[in-house]
Parts: C-alpha cells; sequence; structure tokens
C-alpha cells in the first residue's frame, strides 16, 4: 500500500518520477471505489499524457484496471480462446464475419464488443438491427455459448473493467483521449478481461484513423503488445490502411447485410480481406494452423463453402434473432423510407474518398451517435458506387443514400459525401491493393 497521498503521486508523476507498482494500483483502486475526485484523477491523466508510463508502470496500471471489476474464467473450454479488436473505422464491419469464420475453423471466439459514439454503431449497434438479436446476455450464457456454438457476441457488462468506464469518461473532456498508455490500457484491460489466451489488433492508419501515421500506431501496437504478453497472453497487429472507408456499406443494417454477402463467399474484395487475414493471425495464435497462407486458405473456405455463415446463423437464432436474415437479409433487415441517388457534379477522377467525411455523412441520417444517449436508426446509411481511382462522368452515381423522410438531413448528407469525393482531371494512381499496411506477431 503507499504511503504517499494522491496529490504526491500526481506531483511525482508531473515531474517525471516513476511510480511504484503499490502506489498505481492504489490510485487505480480509488478511481474504482469512488474515493478520489474527478480532479485529481483528470490531473494524473493529464500528468500520464505529458509524462508517460514506463513498461513497469504501463503493465501495472493496466493490471489494476483489468482487476478493477470481474475476470471471466473460460477455462472449462478446452478450444483456444482468441479475441480480435479494431481501433475503429468508417464501414469497419469484420467483427461481424470474422468471429463466424474462425468459429468454424475450430477456436473459440469469446467477442465483448462496445457500442459506437460518432459516425456509426459499434459491433453491438450493427447486430441489433438484426429483429430479436441480444447483446445483453449472461456471462454464464455467454461461456455456454462460447463453448457450444464457438462464438457469441456480447455488450461490455458494468462488472468488466469498471475503472476504465470512469477514466474513460474524463479522458474524453480533459484532452488526454491520445495518449498511448492510457489508449492501450483501456483496450487490453477490457480484452484480457474476457478470458482469451490470445488477441489480434487491427489498428488503423491513416486520414480516417484515430492514428494519422504508421509510427504512432507501431508505438500504439508496442505498448498493447507489452500489456498482453506481461498477462502471458499472446497477441499479434495488424496495421491496416483507413484512408478510404471499408466496403461500399455504411451504416448498422448494411453493414450487415456487406457482411452477410461475405460470408456467401462474395462482398467487396477489402472486406473479405481483412476478414481472412485477420481469421489467419486468429488460427495461428490458436495454434491450429502454422503457416500463415495455409491458415488464409482455411479462413476463405470457411466464407467460401458456407461454414461460417451456418455459425452465424445459429448465433443469431441462440441470441434471440432472427436466422432467415442470412438468406434473406432485405426481407428481415429494416428497410429506409427513401434510398436517394448523390452524383458526381462534374466529370473527373476520384483522387480520395476522405473516410471521415463520409462517416459523418452517414451520421447525419441518423446512422451515429453525436451523444452517447442519442437514438440510432438502423435502417439509414450510405452504398459506395465509387472507390478512389475510378472515373466518373457528370451526374454518374457516387453514392445511395438510404434515409428517412427529412430533407434537411438528406441535404446536409450530400453535401458531405461531394466534400468527401475529391475529383480531379489529371490521372491518379490505383489504390494499393491490399489493406495491410504490417503485420507484427
Amino acid at each position: 500500500m503507499s504511503t504517499r497521498l494522491p496529490v504526491e503521486l500526481i506531483r511525482a508523476k508531473r515531474d517525471g518520477a516513476t511510480l511504484t507498482d503499490a502506489e498505481l494500483r492504489g490510485f487505480v483502486a480509488g478511481v474504482t471505489d469512488g474515493s478520489l475526485p474527478d480532479y485529481q484523477i483528470a490531473a494524473m491523466l493529464m500528468a500520464i499524457f505529458f509524462r508517460g508510463l514506463d513498461d513497469r508502470e504501463l503493465a501495472a496500471w493496466a493490471d489494476a484496471m483489468l482487476r478493477s471489476g470481474d475476470v471471466l474464467d473460460l477455462s472449462a473450454i478446452p478450444k483456444a480462446k482468441i479475441d480480435k479488436h479494431s481501433t475503429g473505422g468508417v464501414g469497419d464491419k469484420i467483427s461481424i464475419p470474422l468471429a463466424p469464420a474462425v468459429a468454424a475453423c475450430g477456436v473459440a471466439v469469446p467477442m465483448v464488443s462496445g457500442r459506437g459514439l460518432g459516425h456509426t454503431g459499434g459491433t453491438l449497434d450493427k447486430l441489433e438491427s438484426i429483429p430479436g438479436f441480444r447483446v445483453d446476455l449472461p456471462v454464464e450464457r455467454f461461456a455456454a455459448l462460447v463453448e457450444e456454438l464457438g462464438a457469441c457476441l456480447i455488450g461490455q457488462t458494468a462488472r468488466v473493467a469498471p475503472a476504465d468506464k470512469r477514466l474513460y469518461a474524463l479522458r474524453d473532456v480533459t484532452g488526454t483521449v491520445e495518449s498511448i498508455p492510457l489508449i492501450a490500457s483501456s483496450i487490453m484491460s477490457k480484452k484480457l478481461a474476457e478470458g482469451i489466451d490470445g488477441l489480434v489488433l487491427d489498428v488503423k492508419v491513416g486520414a480516417g484513423a484515430f492514428m494519422k501515421d504508421v509510427a504512432r500506431a507501431r508505438a500504439l501496437c508496442a505498448a498493447m503488445r507489452a500489456i498482453g504478453v506481461g498477462a502471458g497472453k499472446r497477441v499479434t497487429c495488424v496495421l491496416t490502411d483507413m484512408d478510404a472507408p471499408i466496403g461500399t456499406h455504411v451504416g448498422n443494417a448494411l453493414e450487415i447485410a456487406e457482411s452477410i454477402e461475405v460470408m456467401r463467399g462474395g462482398g467487396p474484395a477489402d472486406t473479405r480481406e481483412l476478414t481472412v487475414v485477420l481469421g489467419a493471425e486468429m488460427l495461428l495464435l490458436a495454434g491450429v494452423e502454422r503457416d500463415p497462407d495455409a491458415a488464409a486458405a482455411r479462413i476463405a473456405r470457411s466464407l467460401d463453402d458456407g461454414s461460417a455463415l451456418a455459425v452465424f446463423a445459429k448465433i443469431v437464432a441462440a441470441q434471440g434473432g432472427d436466422p432467415r436474415v442470412c438468406e434473406a437479409p432485405e426481407v428481415v433487415l429494416p428497410q429506409p423510407r427513401r434510398k436517394v441517388p448523390i452524383v458526381a457534379p462534374r466529370a473527373g477522377n476520384v483522387a480520395a474518398m476522405v473516410a471521415d467525411e463520409i462517416g459523418m455523412a452517414a451520421l447525419v441520417l441518423g446512422a451515429g451517435r453525436g451523444k452517447q444517449d442519442d437514438r440510432i436508426d438502423p435502417a439509414v446509411g450510405l452504398v459506395l458506387a465509387v472507390r478512389p481511382g475510378d472515373r466518373v462522368a457528370a451526374g454518374e452515381l457516387i453514392a445511395t443514400a438510404w434515409c428517412d423522410d427529412d430533407d434537411a438531413r438528406l441535404a446536409a448528407c450530400r453535401a458531405r459525401v461531394l466534400a468527401a469525393v475529391h475529383l480531379v482531371d489529371h490521372a491518379v494512381p490505383p489504390p494499393p491493393a491490399s489493406r495491410v499496411i504490417e503485420t507484427i506477431r
């Protein structure tokens, strides 16, 4: 137990000193039990923002956050238990085809996901666009479905890493969100509480990502891997490009529909690629494959032969949803009141499609949240018709807005889409053939 007062710990970190494990654990305990006031927590967050945490401090801080609540015990499940986490991006629906594809290959996927705050909903919001689908299952039912079906997708309970909930809320309003140690400990404390054996981290890089450059993305990967390895877990990081939206569908029900196409062996090339690449890394961590090419081929087969879709149908049914969504998504999923074309104002080559602007265009239609308590309309969003490198004629379709009857929302959406699609007269190079920038094993 620390003999120094919280204000002394804040001063020490402010001045660049290191804190002992006991001091860090005691501080996180004060965050959890409410004995520390917000202003002292905020001061410590700012001190960490400027001074950082060394590897030992980071391990102790993250472990204290992890143990601030329940840690799931899935040791009774004989399969390797591997999860995936993405730092988020526009059109990032990869968890939805990925979990059943990996489960179909014999690996257990206990996936605890979040809701979105921003351009579109999180994985939970997307799944809830399937009528009846429940993400609030008890932990016991979650564990049973992971063992029975190979995968289950639920939301974070109040008892998982409760320190993170308070710390994150303060980071959001104190300008300390960008701190790599604080990002890494937030992500890893929640993921390690799932009772997993290994984790694949999809770290997005680019204009539409939190990490704008490869150097910072590598630093975040190093911090998260250090926490995971220190906890005895196997961790792989995949850096992926997030300059343009992933796939063609942006919006909650729309992204479910695209995910189903991927599990039917089709879908956009980049959505499929990320599913295969990340799934292959999960198989390697699980030890069911040892060669990356063989692992990728196995995931691809699960998409092409229907086995991933069959697992997904079982997951949907077990979690209260309508499994007919796998056969007729256009019938089961909510549909918009209108589908309105957005066309090119002039001829040109698509030099860029700014992911953030496309995301905000979907948000103004109601596909995302500006505030935590905003309601999401699961039916609305965008279906993109062009990609960077394409040539378009004046009046040619750029995107289709799936929207309600609010003309003001539609006008705001159209303006953002047109601002996001940069048309130029000169030739532009084609986009990279792969979304994958680097894999760190």
